[in-house]
């Protein structure tokens, strides 16, 4: 008798388990992120700050051609020491330089991040209240190139997104 109730506990949560029906959805979230308003800002800004980056480094560029330029011309009247203070000022240029460009190559993917999370939250939370309202087990991101098989069945929720954050 024990050994039939513990059997009993044992098999039952899988019975449960078959008795749900599980509904998979997709939705292509790249498609729904790019279509939201907040994006075209975020473009913006990103260009804004690329060509201050940009503009900084061509103002070091030019100073730096003028710098070696002066001193490719002047190199045979200078004293040694004046030499070598201005090749330390030519390579002073230089190394900011480097270190402009390392500092954008990794400020601007942080500032895009930083700009696209607030609207990555809220495409989410949407695709999360298509889930609740239609019952889903899953939604599955199904960008283009991503997946290998969509039956007929399967149901594409990228509209349903779109609408409840007010896309067209």
């Amino acid at each position: 008798m024990k050994k039939l109730i513990i059997s009993l506990f044992v098999i039952l949560p899988f019975g449960l388990l078959q008795a749900q029906e599980i509904k998979i959805a997709h939705v292509n979230f790249q498609e729904v992120l790019l279509a939201m308003p907040e994006i075209s800002n975020i473009e913006k800004e990103m260009a804004k700050i690329k060509e201050e980056y940009q503009k900084e480094l061509e103002t070091m560029q030019s100073e730096y051609q003028k710098k070696y330029a002066d001193y490719i011309a002047q190199q045979d009247s200078l004293t040694e020491n004046i030499k070598l203070r201005r090749q330390q000022d030519i390579q002073d240029i230089q190394e900011r330089m480097n270190s402009l460009y390392e500092l954008a190559q990794k400020d601007v993917p942080e500032k895009q991040q930083k700009l696209i999370q607030p609207v990555q939250e809220k495409v989410l939370k949407a695709i999360k209240e298509i889930g609740d309202e239609k019952g889903l087990t899953y939604i599955v991101n199904m960008e283009p190139g991503l997946y290998l098989y969509t039956g007929n069945s399967a149901v594409d929720v990228t509209p349903l997104v779109k609408t409840k954050l007010g896309i067209k």
